[in-house]
């Protein structure tokens, strides 16, 4: 076969895969690439069309070993570039896929193409950052670290190491758990959670009671007490732990009170955790923020509990 025939052959084949390509049979035209491939193995076009089907197929290792051929064969070729920019952008790999685009742009500065992935590129990029940026933030709401007082006081008070232990990771569950629903939701369910012992009658008393009508007026509040403080003796519940958004409380409003009573958190928003023992009670009040759109616990923050009680004691003291 002469030189011209075989240069009109691959043309042929170059051609059909185009039309494919046009039509959506990515799967043919990729087919028709690979025979004009076969024939003329140093065309950076093949290779270039070839990955842009393999692009739309999904085969997406395989597009980007075509644009990096493309790329070695005719190194100041945008077109090269914009292959693998392309594919990089599909796994991902946006920071590598800007740097391709980049390359790209300076051997062709005018292609309008180039500019605007480099301009979605990079608004990709800086959001990626932000999300990095913000999911760093939360995951630094250490909450052993807060509690670390805690655990020392419990560990003078009770001979049991085992029953320290317990109670502690009790409280710290609990806030943990709260964290998170509120990272999520932007709010927590207002309950009492109880730690449970192994003679509790576990189908007559479950571990968390709501109380989202606990906070209503004075009636309602006190009622929810006398119940949560039966439902401890009967439970024979070893702690308790209280979870309340600050926006659901009607009454008490704690953070209302003046002089030594005066509130250290502004207008924040929040939800409040009350730990109750028969020997130690504590409360700690979460801040919330909202950061670019996101909400955003800060640090436990530990109150008075003389001052800030959410309800009043539920265990009698030992």
């Amino acid at each position: 076969m002469g030189e011209s025939e075989t240069g009109a052959m691959e043309i042929s084949l170059k051609d059909q895969g185009n039309e494919f390509f046009k039509a959506g049979n990515y799967l043919k035209a990729a087919a028709l690439y690979t025979q004009a491939i076969k024939k003329d193995p140093s065309n950076p076009t093949l290779y270039s069309n070839r990955a842009a089907a393999f692009l739309h197929l999904v085969k997406l290792n395989k597009a980007l070993a075509d644009a990096e051929m493309a790329i070695t064969l005719k190194p100041d070729w945008e077109k090269g570039y914009f292959r693998k920019g392309c594919v990089l952008e599909v796994m991902e790999r946006y920071e590598d896929a800007l740097d391709v685009f980049q390359v790209s742009l300076k051997y062709n500065p005018q292609s309008s193409e180039v500019a605007k992935k480099i301009k979605k590129l990079t608004q990709i990029a800086k959001e990626k950052k932000r999300a990095v940026e913000f999911e760093t933030m939360r995951s630094n709401v250490d909450v052993s670290r807060n509690l670390d007082s805690l655990k020392i006081e419990l560990y003078g008070i009770y001979e049991d190491e085992n029953s320290t232990n317990k109670i502690f990771a009790f409280v710290t569950e609990t806030m943990e758990n709260a964290i998170k629903a509120w990272h999520q939701k932007s709010t927590v369910e207002p309950r009492v959670h109880f730690l449970l012992v192994d003679k509790t009658d576990t189908e007559k008393y479950a571990p968390a009671v709501n109380i989202d009508k606990a906070f209503e007026s004075p009636q309602t509040h006190s009622s929810c007490f006398t119940f949560l403080r039966q439902y401890a003796e009967d439970s024979f519940s070893e702690a308790a732990c209280l979870v309340a958004p600050k926006s659901i409380i009607s009454y008490p409003q704690v953070w209302k009170g003046q002089g030594s009573r005066k509130w250290k958190h502004g207008q924040s928003d929040g939800f409040f955790i009350q730990f109750e023992s028969c020997v130690v009670r504590k409360i700690w009040f979460v801040p919330s923020t909202s950061e670019k759109g996101q909400t955003l616990c800060r640090d436990p923050v530990l109150l008075d509990i003389s001052v800030h009680e959410i309800l009043p004691r539920l265990f009698k003291q030992g």
